[in-house]
């Protein structure tokens, strides 16, 4: 259906709840946390979008920020919003809005900023347009789904938290067998070479051959957890593909994609109180991208295909199939049962296959 301008109508958003018998992480009811009145430089220059706090660190070291006009020789400093910040004798740029993009990450790619083997990273390849980005969390080299990449530190490390307690969905290709009664286990933790994991819940989708297929969901996420806990089981995983964070999915989003949620969007699901956590500003303008520098890591990096690219929309992702099986494409559907969840919108895409 269209409008009167002849424009597709947009269906207001519905979050999609995920259903699951996973507890949430205990937490006191507490008021939203006052803001700071002052804060470290390094982490007002790293919201400005200019650099990392690491980067920031170093430039610091360097003679090259000053506050007020007088050079700083150590990031232990702390600045409030009346002082006058400058980077080589340049203002500091106005803070952004806090910004949330959906990534396909594809296999074969690094979450890091930069490889000093010169291994592809996830943000090689995005677009020049982008806002400086920071992942949520990381995914392993040969993990592929949903990434969320935002501009605004403090929202990364509020969203990574376990004490946030949201709900992380995977599907999970495993050599070997197992039963669903062993797969049960799982929900009162495991302990492997030493390390505890949390409650897991796993569902057995289908057996492939000598393969089986699983749903894995969890509120926590420690490095290489799912292969660690397979590996326990006598089941070797030779595809992950992550579908969904919190409230956030894969859904239709293609391999290597990028999509962006909208402010509205982002607002509501992250709620008012962990909004205060992280300090996310949502009444900001959008910043125009800065020229690239010498030492951006994209220009140095070998030139990679772009991603797609989607602009924020109204539209929740659309529902997968409903009938229980699990879908043919792992990648596609909501959580692996055919359920979807929040999306950035419905959206056109723009680029060039990867």
């Amino acid at each position: 259906m269209t409008d009167d301008k002849g424009e597709p109508r947009r269906r207001k958003f519905r979050p999609k709840r995920l259903k699951t018998a996973l507890p949430k992480p205990d937490a006191a009811p507490a008021p939203p946390p006052a803001p700071k009145s002052a804060e470290r430089i390094a982490k007002v220059m790293a919201r400005a979008g200019v650099a990392s706090r690491r980067e920031a660190e170093a430039w610091i070291a360097a003679g090259r920020v000053s506050v007020n006009g007088t050079a700083i020789a150590s990031p232990a400093f702390n600045v409030t919003a009346a002082d006058r910040i400058a980077v080589d004798g340049k203002p500091l740029p106005q803070r952004e809005r806090t910004r949330l993009f959906l990534f396909h990450k594809p296999r074969g790619v690094l979450t890091t900023a930069s490889d000093t083997h010169g291994r592809p990273t996830v943000f090689d390849a995005l677009p020049k347009e982008l806002p400086r980005l920071i992942s949520v969390g990381r995914l392993d080299m040969n993990t592929e789904g949903l990434l969320l990449l935002t501009n605004d530190g403090g929202l990364a490390r509020a969203l990574e938290l376990p004490a946030t307690g949201w709900l992380r969905r995977y599907r999970v290709r495993a050599f070997g067998a197992v039963t669903q009664d062993r797969l049960d286990t799982l929900r009162n933790g495991i302990e492997v070479d030493g390390v505890r994991y949390g409650s897991i819940e796993a569902t057995l989708d289908r057996v492939q051959g000598s393969n089986v297929w699983l749903t894995f969901a969890m509120r926590e996420g420690k490095n290489r957890e799912i292969r660690n806990v397979l590996r326990a089981l006598d089941l070797h995983v030779n595809r992950l593909i992550r579908l969904s964070f919190g409230p956030f999915q894969l859904g239709e989003l293609e391999d290597g994609a990028i999509e962006e949620v909208k402010t509205r969007t982002l607002r509501e699901q992250i709620g008012p109180r962990l909004a205060a956590q992280a300090g996310a500003d949502f009444s900001s303008e959008i910043v125009p991208p800065r020229p690239p520098q010498d030492d951006d890591r994209r220009e140095r990096a070998a030139p990679r295909k772009p991603s797609r690219t989607r602009p924020a929309g109204d539209e929740a992702g659309k529902a997968g199939r409903r009938s229980g099986k699990p879908p043919r494409d792992p990648r596609r559907g909501g959580d692996g049962n055919g359920r979807g969840g929040a999306r950035g919108g419905r959206h056109r895409r723009h680029g060039r296959d990867r």
